[in-house]
């Protein structure tokens, strides 16, 4: 399926490319009209008493105040200055109805419960018109540069200022964030792929990811409410995915490119192979963001929609415009090359691979409780909401709210909303709701208890708690034992305010978790086993993903609640964000499983080659270690710039995403994870027979489809690139009507041979039982392993005659199941997928290779005493002319066992090649002679 997606883009190249690019142009544009359509709102569960409470009194007395508090002080006389209070009137009148519906406060009828205790300071409370956050938001802009009065200082507290503050902020923060990590992305991708085109690709990709999920949240706002961060999680996620993605699909196809492969067919086998694993990676992360549609709170189903647009736009687009790309420019994608000083780093993360297979109790011990040491700040979280204290330390909205909370307590948010509402419409007695009074203010934590307004089925009261922090312990208790409180027998209680809203959020997000945790576990447990055939790998993986979660969150409870490093830092303790730690838990989750996945494939793929378990961890930590450090590398420069964000939740993702991508990129993956499989050993690669079948029915192992190339076989370069190549049984050239022109294709293998040469064979080894990367030293003798020369292509080749060397089928060929192990059978697999007819691309660690040996004399010329059959010692490009002495034979002589006996070659197959023309070989001379 994949390998003919792959196939079917690079065909239609052009249309998808030109789709592709107006389909993201046109969303981007209509995107940009999103900004004028968030929230700030959404972090309330809707159906909750807290929200209950606040639309029963918005029902009965309409709007009230609390959007706006505009504090005015004196700058000489006092606030009951007569001159003064009418200008302040003055400046309130004069406000305009379409932003302003209600007004009240200390002026006109110097009401005292608006002015401060030491009278120097009083407020105007103003009500902004409009149905939503949003629609607020947008009113206080209108008048917010029109509230001032000579004078008199200014400052503007309340919901509104609050939320412009950190939106103003987090966008030029995201901006600046953006404008930093670019351009460093691109330098990092110049140095890991050479070259300024193949650099740029991954970036291009990611900004069109950011481009189209912006069309998509402008779509999903014109009917949900959608929170501002939303495109903050987007821009992160479409931006870093898009590139972690696109550096595992440039790089596999120049690793094609380099086999030889032409760009459709480097286009086909990328896809069926880097491909694959970036569609299951952005499901799994897709699958973690889905969980948070699970939550009632609006905030995180905005988050959810950022997150799901921009990944499954970062896929989509790595599937179809960037091969589309890659299509187009084939071996142009190295121009514009930067030389850059290179060192084999393959040999390092070898060499690392190892020093864990030697000592794997040794390494996975220490890191184990080093993670569980990191995560133990986790034990004592406290979680809150936003509020001023995400904003720095001088920002004028935050300072604006520190003056109302010491000033004005009983305007500030900290205060309890309790509310009795009448049954059958009807307000409740006068005489309950005074006794009712009484027992609020009897209740611990409870300072002091002010009406708030009755009217209609209502009677509302402030409660002023002694806590100052709405979400310390004391609080919490205060409003649970309000709740406690048996209301009246004519009127239902309802309790509201920040601290209620708090302790409801966190019970809606309580009851839902182990949803999502089954949701995250359960997909990536299923996806998993599809993908690698195995039971205990999707659970080490899922074990492996929660201990870097934790270790992660662990870090983030000792910096921004513990308050360890927070002067550094320049942010302010506080208990955590609830729903950015959620959002946080399900990309973490996300991103551990996708390294966890790109590790794995490898070494799946060498194991079904019939490596062993500790080639295979050797094989897939040397061919990914450095391209998943690299793509962590470039994820931590993404979402870190997120860390110089002067907005203390956007420091929070940065920071945490930075510790995460570091732990799991370079701890977990690279060291714990080949340990755990070292202990493991085979148990790693089981799974039960029906499983296996089931598994082999779904058709997605990770090497199902790897396309074979048909035609013209493979050349030598693209042989030697691909691995070792492994086979079922002996095998000779198939050669039939039809392929005449072709010539012989010889399946899989390391050599090719030269054009215009026809081959002769000679015997070759068995197959071991349990093949090895690195064969020892074989006799020559027997038929070439199937697989161990690749075919060639020459329209000028002449296939041998029927006698011409071949053995005959009832006599030399070596009988079906003569000590060559079956395919599928006796040859290792990694959950029983199927035996794949040609190696993947960089699949094991190089082979010693075998020798070709070429007699290129003509017949009618006798061979000199000094001179030399040509040797070919992979790469093809290595060609030798080593001087033999005593090897010298007549024309068309058999040199082979004689060259093997003086040169001493370690070879398991031998292929002896003639012009055409030349006689047959001479019958071999008997060894005893």
């Amino acid at each position: 399926m994949f390998a003919g997606w792959g196939s079917w883009v690079a065909r239609l190249r052009w249309s998808v490319l030109a789709t592709a690019i107006v389909a993201v142009t046109a969303a981007g544009v209509w995107g940009l009209g999103v900004f004028g359509q968030l929230s700030e709102g959404g972090y309330n569960d809707p159906g909750a008493e807290s929200s209950r409470a606040a639309d029963a009194v918005r029902q009965e007395l309409g709007a009230r105040g609390g959007d706006l508090i505009a504090v005015y002080r004196p700058l000489t006389g006092t606030i009951d200055d007569a001159t003064l209070g009418k200008r302040i009137e003055a400046r309130l009148g004069s406000l305009p109805r379409s932003a302003v519906s209600q007004t009240d406060g200390y002026w006109p009828g110097h009401n005292k419960q608006y002015a401060s205790a030491d009278g120097r300071s009083a407020v105007a409370v103003i009500t902004l018109a409009g149905e939503d956050d949003g629609a607020k938001l947008s009113s206080y802009r209108d008048i917010s540069d029109t509230l001032g009065v000579p004078g008199t200082s200014l400052q503007l507290a309340g919901g509104a200022p609050l939320q412009d503050a950190s939106a103003s902020r987090s966008t030029d923060d995201l901006a600046f964030a953006e404008a930093i990590s670019l351009p460093i992305v691109l330098v990092l991708l110049l140095f890991l792929f050479g070259s300024l085109v193949a650099a740029s690709l991954p970036v291009l990709v990611g900004g069109c990811a950011v481009l189209g999920s912006l069309g998509v949240l402008h779509a999903i706002a014109a009917h949900h409410d959608v929170n501002s961060f939303a495109v903050n999680v987007a821009s992160l996620l479409g931006l870093g995915m898009a590139i972690d993605y696109g550096l595992f699909m440039v790089g596999r196809f120049r690793e094609e490119l380099e086999a030889g492969h032409t760009p459709a067919e480097a286009v086909s086998r990328t896809v069926a192979t880097a491909g694959r694993t970036v569609l299951f990676s952005a499901s799994l992360l897709m699958i973690a963001l889905a969980g948070l549609l699970l939550f009632p709170q609006g905030f995180l189903k905005s988050l959810a929609y950022g997150g799901l647009a921009a990944v499954a736009l970062a896929a989509l687009l790595s599937l179809t415009l960037l091969p589309a790309l890659l299509a187009v420019l084939g071996p142009r994608i190295n121009k514009l090359p930067v030389r850059l000083p290179r060192r084999n780093r393959s040999s390092m993360w070898a060499k690392l691979a190892g020093v864990v297979l030697r000592r794997p109790v040794l390494i996975a011990l220490p890191i184990l409780a080093g993670l569980l040491v990191l995560a133990a700040p986790v034990r004592g979280v406290h979680f809150g909401e936003n509020d001023e204290r995400v904003l720095p330390a001088g920002d004028p909205a935050r300072q604006a709210v520190e003056t109302l909370k010491t000033d004005f307590p009983a305007l500030s948010s900290s205060g309890v909303l309790v509310v009795l509402h009448g049954e059958n419409g009807a307000a409740p007695s006068s005489s309950g709701a005074a006794a009712f009074e009484a027992r609020i203010a009897k209740v611990p934590g409870v300072t002091a208890v002010t009406p708030a307004g009755t009217g209609g089925a209502v009677v509302t009261w402030t409660a002023t708690l002694t806590a100052t922090d709405p979400f310390s312990d004391t609080a919490r208790d205060a409003v649970h034992a309000i709740r406690d409180l048996r209301p009246p027998l004519d009127a239902e209680l309802l309790v509201g305010g920040t601290t209620a809203r708090n302790i409801d959020s966190l019970t809606a997000i309580g009851d839902r978790l182990p949803l999502m945790v089954a949701l995250l576990a359960g997909a990536t447990l299923i996806l998993m086993f599809l993908a690698f055939g195995s039971v205990l790998l999707p659970i080490k993986a899922v074990l492996m993903s929660a201990l870097s979660l934790s270790a992660t969150f662990g870090v983030l409870v000792w910096i921004f609640q513990d308050g360890h490093g927070a002067g550094l830092l320049k942010v302010t303790p506080a208990p955590l964000e609830a729903g950015i730690v959620v959002l946080m838990a399900a990309v973490v989750f996300g991103l551990s499983t996708d390294y966890e996945v790109f590790l794995l494939s490898r070494m799946v793929e060498a194991r079904t080659h019939g490596a062993t378990t500790a080639e295979a961890i050797t094989t897939g930590l040397s061919r990914t270690g450095r391209v998943i450090s690299a793509a962590a590398l470039l994820l931590i420069v993404v979402t870190g710039a997120f860390a110089l964000s002067s907005v203390t939740t956007m420091r929070f993702v940065g920071i945490g995403m930075i510790t995460a991508l570091f732990l799991d990129a370079t701890v977990v993956r690279m060291l714990l994870v080949p340990a755990v499989l070292t202990l493991m050993g085979d148990a790693a690669w089981w799974a039960p027979g029906p499983l296996k079948r089931l598994q082999q029915r779904a058709g997605l192992a990770e090497t199902d489809d790897l396309p074979t190339p048909a035609g013209p076989a493979l050349s030598a370069l693209s042989a030697l690139s691909a691995g070792p190549a492994l086979s079922s049984g002996p095998a000779v050239p198939a050669f039939s009507a039809g392929l005449a022109d072709a010539g012989p294709v010889l399946p899989g293998g390391r050599h090719a041979a030269p054009s215009g040469l026809t081959p002769s064979f000679q015997h070759a080894t068995a197959l071991p039982a349990r093949p090895s990367w690195d064969y020892p030293p074989q006799p020559s003798g027997g038929l070439p392993i199937a697989g161990s020369a690749p075919g060639f292509s020459s329209t000028a080749a002449t296939l041998p005659a029927a006698t011409s060397g071949l053995p005959h089928a009832a006599s030399d060929l070596p009988r079906a199941g003569s000590g060559l192990p079956r395919a599928g059978s006796e040859l290792p697999r990694a959950g029983s997928a199927p035996m794949p007819d040609m190696p993947f691309a960089g699949s094991a660690p190089r082979p010693r290779t075998p020798r070709v040996v070429l007699d290129q004399q003509p017949s009618n010329t006798p061979r000199q005493p000094s001179e030399a059959p040509r040797q070919l010692d992979a790469p093809p490009s290595r060609w030798e002319l080593t001087a033999a002495p005593g090897t010298g034979a007549p024309a068309g002589t058999d040199t082979t066992r004689e060259l093997g006996r003086v040169r001493g070659d370690e070879t398991d197959s031998t292929v002896v090649f003639r012009l055409p023309g030349m006689p047959d070989p001479r019958p071999r001379p008997d060894p005893a002679s």
